[in-house]
């Protein structure tokens, strides 16, 4: 009898662990997973930051790990104003901020980038407070750049010595933050930049990427005796590549354990990282919040997972079309493009948006079924500046009147009318101009249709929305027109031409008009 227990105590324990284990380290089995969340599909706007010792200088921006040691070659770049290519780290920049690193603090091989760490003392942060900030903005879900390309883990970490909570702040910052996030009903958004790190080896040859090997180069030319301790080399990534790949995973996997996150990010060049380690990832935390009883999801950029298993990720860009898909779109709050003002980490040349842009890429990126994850730039000592908090208010107020128009909502037939306004689709959008009261965006929720007209077109002015007239509506009628935030009855009809409305006596806000318009039925 005895043994028989034992038999059905292990018949059941292995059962118990093959339905924890439901992924499997592949593509087939990991695509089974929901890749997009209801949540996420309502969420629409979140916010993260660029957080580090790279903040100590406040110069240049957040690559300055590898750019305080100048140029690869050794040689002074000839500056292009007028096609300058920060993204391949070849240009003007690599210069000015290795003069900058020696005029402030000496010569880069007597003054490395991990003796700043001690500088990186978040003196003023205060989690409850970014995390009300956060809220206030109208952020649905928020966290930390856990680790960027410099190889410094923002959590309590067993993996490394370079953390928050043994050098620099002496704190847990995903920690800290995970818990006043949640506090406030929003999910937790942990970001991954740490695929840049390390030798790329084979996988990495096609993107290789020679400028990340800055430090390296410059060593090599200025203390060709130099050779990095076991600890620095955790921080640089010059330990040998199957160590490197398995902390690659190692932070990953203690970050989920000790936080749960609902969001797990990553930045370009995955694909440095062979696809087996990617996998092994993604099983790892999938079959984690199985046991959690979790909904999360993993984005990525490229083709760096198969988008059967993650949320592709535009960076500073989006789509042109309304796809059947749900996206993402990482931007930053500093104004411009890859100069001094474009960062996404503090400098003190940093120039900030307006609100009104802020709001009015949100509304294009939700009409088209994406959502938005918005950076922030707090200082070394954690301070968000003020500028920064107005536009992120400015922006919450406008979502206090117009959410109804935002979250819960999914695209419609078309996402918008209007004079184009984006030069391209994908990463790095330019715009040919800015939105105005000419151009009309829609979101739909159940029985109602939302035209969001991006500017103020004045007092009891005609507006048509062509989108809607007789012959488009499918038979639907529509029954009622009002305006969000206001107690204004409008006038309105439906003609062939379209959806004729009288604009409000008074805008509720000069930012965007939300016209709710009801209908009888679902479009």
């Amino acid at each position: 009898m005895i043994k028989k227990l034992v038999v059905l105590a292990v018949a059941l324990s292995l059962s118990q662990m093959t339905s924890a284990q439901e992924y499997q380290a592949n593509w087939e089995s990991l695509s089974k997973h929901n890749e997009t969340p209801e949540w996420f599909q309502d969420a629409k706007f979140g916010i993260y930051f660029h957080w580090g010792p790279y903040s100590v200088p406040a110069y240049g921006n957040e690559h300055y790990p590898r750019t305080m040691y100048g140029h690869p070659s050794g040689k002074k770049p000839v500056e292009n104003k007028q096609k300058r290519n920060y993204n391949l780290g070849v240009g003007f920049q690599t210069f000015r901020e290795h003069e900058h690193h020696k005029a402030v603090y000496g010569d880069p091989k007597e003054v490395e980038y991990h003796d700043l760490i001690p500088m990186f003392t978040a003196n003023s942060f205060n989690a409850e407070e970014w995390a009300d900030l956060f809220y206030l903005s109208g952020a649905k879900f928020a966290g930390p750049v856990a680790e960027h390309h410099d190889g410094y883990a923002m959590w309590d970490s067993a993996l490394t010595p370079w953390n928050s909570v043994d050098t620099g702040p002496k704190r847990d910052i995903v920690g800290e933050m995970a818990k006043a996030i949640r506090k406030r009903d929003m999910k937790l958004i942990t970001t991954f930049h740490h695929a840049k790190a390390g030798d790329p080896g084979d996988v990495g040859k096609k993107r290789r990427q020679w400028h990340y090997f800055g430090r390296e180069q410059y060593l090599l030319r200025n203390n060709p005796e130099h050779k990095d301790s076991e600890d620095l080399q955790k921080l640089y990534g010059s330990m040998p590549r199957d160590e490197w790949l398995g902390m690659w995973n190692g932070k990953l996997e203690e970050v989920i354990d000790q936080y749960q996150p609902d969001i797990i990010w990553f930045d370009s060049w995955l694909d440095r990282i062979p696809e087996k380690n990617r996998q092994e990832f993604a099983a790892y935390y999938l079959n984690a919040a199985q046991q959690w009883d979790k909904d999360v999801m993993i984005t990525y950029k490229q083709e760096d997972m198969p988008l059967s298993v993650a949320v592709v990720d535009f960076e500073k860009g989006r789509m042109d079309k309304s796809t059947p898909y749900s996206w993402l779109t990482d931007d930053t709050i500093s104004a411009g493009t890859w100069t001094t003002t474009g960062s996404w980490s503090y400098t003190e040349e940093l120039l900030i948006k307006p609100s009104a842009e802020i709001v009015h890429t949100l509304i294009d990126i939700v009409s088209k079924n994406g959502q938005l994850l918005l950076n922030i730039s707090p200082t070394a000592d954690g301070i968000i500046p003020q500028a920064q908090k107005d536009s992120l208010l400015g922006v919450g107020k406008w979502l206090r009147a117009n959410g109804e128009a935002i979250y819960n909502t999914r695209p419609f037939t078309i996402y918008g009318e209007g004079p184009k306004r984006m030069a391209s689709s994908g990463h790095f959008v330019q715009m040919i101009a800015a939105y105005n009261e000419e151009n009309i965006r829609f979101t739909t929720n159940e029985n109602n249709i939302y035209a969001i007209q991006m500017g103020w077109p004045g007092s009891h002015k005609k507006v048509v929305i062509k989108s809607l007239a007789t012959a488009k509506l499918n038979g639907l009628e529509i029954t009622r027109v009002s305006v969000l935030d206001s107690p204004e009855v409008i006038n309105w009809q439906v003609t062939d031409k379209g959806l004729e409305i009288i604009s409000p006596f008074q805008a509720s806000n000069k930012i965007a008009i939300s016209y709710k318009i009801e209908t009888n039925g679902k479009f």
